[in-house]
């Protein structure tokens, strides 16, 4: 039988699945892999099922050019943190979870715009304070959603969910940007440029894959390019947005908000941002769920399935 390695505790579930095919390996911390254990996943292990913040980057590679590890099913439709171009040089596969995330993760944008739009994380530390004296008619207003315009950077699966929600749960204008054009079933528009959209919408949500390419795309020219009554939300990779430029315009008053789900060297949290009131910061709960979980893992036992038996990987991403 086939030896796997799952880098982090998973539903019981998905284990019991994964025992089918393999003798199963799970380790107990929920921790990103060692420099060490990440080469020693490659050498001892058929398989390997690593997860966010496994940092499977070309010189993992290269320090094992003989790995016995012939796929890597990233548990994650996010897989920035795998070289995949890297591995497919050492004959390893790569595939990821699609599908089982989106509406996940869509809510969380939808969540964020709220609660960073309606003030709602200011109040409740308000409330815990103890010092909130009352309902009064000029108290933390913030700005109403519904009819206002949103403009989405990335129009995949997320992105998509994510309009569909704003323009018929909220009545929004539909503003996007994305690398080949798309059409959508109900009235959006396509923009040309980031900093043209920014400019002329109300909430601009990020909701695009991670990677070299897309590496800080939310910058200065993109965040002085946005109004200042309007937020930023971000629910796709943390090092999409450059962190410093974010905190300068959230201090300097060029957007009035943002609400962040994701961050740059996560964990890790600039306390510029923590002291700040005008930011709603969440601990990467885009698919914190356990349905949703159990999903994203179902997928992932698919592919090692596949894997196992010969068959074509049904999320192949290299």
């Amino acid at each position: 039988m086939k030896t796997l390695l799952v880098t982090r505790p998973l539903p019981q579930t998905i284990l019991d699945n994964l025992a089918y095919h393999y003798e199963v390996s799970v380790r107990d911390r929920n921790t990103p892999l060692t420099d060490e254990e990440l080469r020693n996943a490659l050498r001892g292990f058929d398989a390997v099922l690593p997860t966010l913040g496994d940092m499977f980057e070309a010189s993992v590679f290269f320090d094992v050019p003989n790995p016995k590890c012939r796929i890597l099913a990233n548990f994650g439709v996010g897989f920035n943190h795998i070289d995949a171009k890297a591995a497919a040089e050492f004959g390893i596969a790569v595939t990821n979870t699609p599908g089982a995330v989106t509406d996940a993760t869509a809510d969380i944008a939808m969540t964020l715009m709220l609660m960073s739009a309606r003030r709602a994380g200011e109040g409740e530390r308000l409330v815990r304070s103890g010092q909130w004296t009352g309902w009064h008619p000029t108290q933390m207003l913030g700005m109403h959603l519904s009819g206002k315009t949103v403009g989405i950077v990335g129009m995949g699966r997320i992105g998509q969910a994510i309009a569909q929600r704003c323009f018929f749960g909220f009545g929004m204008r539909v503003q996007f940007v994305n690398r080949s054009p798309r059409r959508m079933e109900f009235d959006t528009q396509q923009v040309e440029t980031i900093e043209k959209m920014a400019g002329q919408v109300d909430v601009l949500v990020a909701a695009i894959p991670g990677g070299p390419e897309t590496r800080h795309l939310i910058g200065q020219s993109v965040l002085n390019a946005m109004q200042p009554h309007s937020y930023f939300i971000n629910i796709s990779r943390g090092d999409v947005v450059d962190e410093a430029a974010l905190v300068e315009a959230l201090e300097n008053g060029s957007i009035a908000g943002a609400g962040l789900d994701v961050y740059e060297n996560e964990p890790v949290i600039p306390e510029a941002l923590k002291t700040l009131e005008n930011v709603t910061l969440l601990p990467h709960l885009g698919t914190a769920a356990l349905e949703v979980r159990v999903n994203m893992g179902q997928m992932a036992v698919n592919n090692l399935e596949a894997f196992a038996e010969g068959r074509k990987l049904p999320n192949r991403v290299n």
